[in-house]
């Protein structure tokens, strides 16, 4: 008999990735069962389904669609959707995961339901306002009943903003990086297989695995044009291979931005992971392939004026650096010398699964 009901709300590829790992351990409990909600919010087959096939996951229950909107359309949609779902479906808890209009759609709609939030990945903060990500970890972190952090110091960025009061009643929990409990699993594997759409592009390891896609690097043509014409430039030193999200590619086509280095279509998690294995560094604005670059040994360029992950910078792991053109090749040029480290275990143990789970299951039980 099913007691507990787990309500899990995916939209994006590092959501999809985190969500496979944490249900193969909400699988292993007796008298507990998951939901799957997919959003949309990546509308692309090849940013979505290809990695429910790659990561063994379950098939989604419920698919909303909302893809392709404005952000304040799309979450209330979300919100909208995810309320009937809830009414329906009565979960014991509902898990969000990251910083996506979907995580914080989620979030919203079962505290407006007195339904228990559980967040994956809390915490995490680059304190930039205008970042539409950092609003939504913001509300989704305050709302939260678990809220689930990477490392220290996004526990820390917790306390210091009252969550150890009495008025706040959140439980803040050190879980390490889901990510790299999956990374731990795939990446020796796939590095060893051949991938015929893009091993024709990969003679060695001499080349900068890159992708962009960030709304405020790719929202606004001029950004997007500084930082294409820098890989165009870095490309005659060392091949660029970009992997070109749907929405980079649709502000590229309108504005006729000329990219010269080598342009691929998006790919799954295992073909990205085997690029990975591949590529010399990483080139990227996205907060889930800086840290796989960390967990393969990479050095990465983050574009993004302030960091979204200090604790990678702190290890002299990765360079921030804003959207412009000058700034991205001096920066490229402080990387190659950079001397790095990658000792120190600052994303866990590769078992944030299971803590995870274990905390849900124990919040349920307490509280039942």
């Amino acid at each position: 008999m099913i007691k507990y009901k787990i309500l899990t709300i995916i939209g994006a590829r590092p959501q999809f990735m985190k969500s496979a790992a944490v249900s193969k351990e909400i699988h292993k409990i007796k008298n507990f069962s998951e939901i799957i909600v997919h959003t949309g919010q990546h509308y692309d087959k090849s940013m979505s389904e290809v990695f429910f096939s790659q990561l063994g996951m379950s098939t989604p229950k419920y698919h909303l669609k909302t893809g392709g909107k404005s952000h304040n359309e799309m979450i209330g949609l979300i919100i909208l959707e995810v309320d009937k779902i809830i009414k329906k479906e009565k979960p014991s808890l509902l898990l969000v995961y990251g910083d996506t209009n979907s995580t914080l759609a989620g979030a919203i709609a079962a505290k407006k339901s007195n339904i228990p939030i559980a967040h994956v990945e809390a915490g995490v903060r680059n304190f930039d306002e205008f970042m539409p990500e950092e609003v939504n970890r913001y509300i989704t972190d305050r709302i939260s009943n678990l809220n689930f952090c990477v490392t220290k110091k996004g526990k820390n960025n917790l306390i210091n903003e009252g969550f150890t009061k009495s008025n706040i009643s959140s439980k803040l929990i050190i879980s390490g990086d889901v990510m790299y409990d999956i990374f731990l699993e795939t990446y020796k594997k796939v590095s060893e297989k051949i991938y015929s759409n893009i091993s024709k592009n990969i003679i060695n390891s001499n080349f900068i695995l890159c992708t962009i896609h960030r709304a405020s690097n790719v929202d606004n043509p001029k950004i997007l044009k500084e930082i294409i014409e820098s890989l165009n430039i870095i490309h005659k030193e060392i091949k660029v291979i970009m992997l070109v999200h749907p929405r980079t590619k649709k502000i590229i086509d309108k504005n006729k931005i000329n990219t010269n280095c080598i342009t691929l279509n998006p790919i799954g998690y295992e073909e990205t992971l085997f690029a990975l294995s591949k590529c010399k560094y990483v080139i990227t604005d996205s907060g889930g392939l800086v840290r796989e670059a960390y967990f393969a040994q990479k050095k990465s360029l983050f574009i993004l004026s302030k960091p979204l992950w200090p604790e990678i910078n702190e290890e002299n792991c990765s360079i921030n650096v804003s959207p412009k053109t000058s700034s991205i090749l001096l920066s490229f040029s402080k990387l190659k010398v950079l001397n790095s480290s990658f000792k120190n275990k600052i994303f866990g143990k590769g078992n944030a699964s299971s803590v995870i789970v274990k905390e849900i299951k124990s919040f349920l039980q307490h509280n039942a």
